[in-house]
């Protein structure tokens, strides 16, 4: 996977989120978006994962070879905000989701209640859930997709420091040969980037 930015802006009415961002996405790069809360890096990840237009600029995939439409079954993406279904069962929800996009090779839908730490909880609807079970259920559904891309967003969100040390690995173990982009404010969320976008570098100084 290669994502090209050009020149790229995004508005929300006269107010720039963030304007005049060129970057170059290689394959198997590990990027992390940084800033402030409410800086916009949720929104530069809406719009690298295609569920956001630009304002000005120009974004392309695989040097254009890719087309937006074509995306979704590139990318996975992961946010605290995203919903899960709750009247499913873990398992229930594990099967749901992976009959859309593949799962990782060398893995089965019951493989996957373990490696979440969650064996026990498997066949518990996810209504029942705690805010950290249900930010790993949604870290898994992301990590063990067969894409080149993953975009995580605040990605240890209600996660305490068991929870954290199992993200690590988790990155570790299925991260090693995807583009990775981390929109965060945490260095233990991104401690694996190697390069770095400061959004606050992009904002006008001047309100258009």
């Amino acid at each position: 996977m290669q994502i090209t930015l050009e020149k790229c802006g995004r508005r929300f009415n006269k107010e720039w989120i963030f304007r005049d961002l060129s970057f170059e996405f290689n394959a198997v790069d590990k990027i992390a978006v940084l800033g402030p809360n409410g800086s916009g890096k949720s929104t530069l990840l809406s719009v690298i994962s295609g569920n956001m237009s630009l304002s000005e600029g120009n974004i392309s995939y695989n040097n254009g070879r890719l087309k937006v439409e074509d995306l979704y079954q590139q990318v996975s993406f992961t946010a605290p905000y995203i919903d899960l279904i709750e009247e499913f069962t873990l398992l229930e929800c594990l099967s749901f989701h992976f009959s859309f996009k593949k799962l990782m090779p060398g893995l089965s839908i019951d493989d996957l209640p373990e490696l979440l730490g969650l064996e026990k909880a498997k066949n518990k609807a996810i209504k029942y859930f705690s805010s950290g079970m249900r930010q790993r259920t949604r870290l898994a559904l992301a990590c063990f997709e067969n894409t080149p891309l993953l975009l995580l967003d605040e990605p240890t969100a209600n996660l305490d420091l068991q929870g954290i040390e199992w993200y690590q690995k988790l990155i570790e173990d299925f991260g090693k040969n995807k583009l990775i982009v981390v929109a965060s404010n945490q260095e233990h969320e991104y401690y694996f980037c190697h390069n770095f976008i400061n959004i606050l570098d992009h904002k006008p100084s001047i309100v258009v």
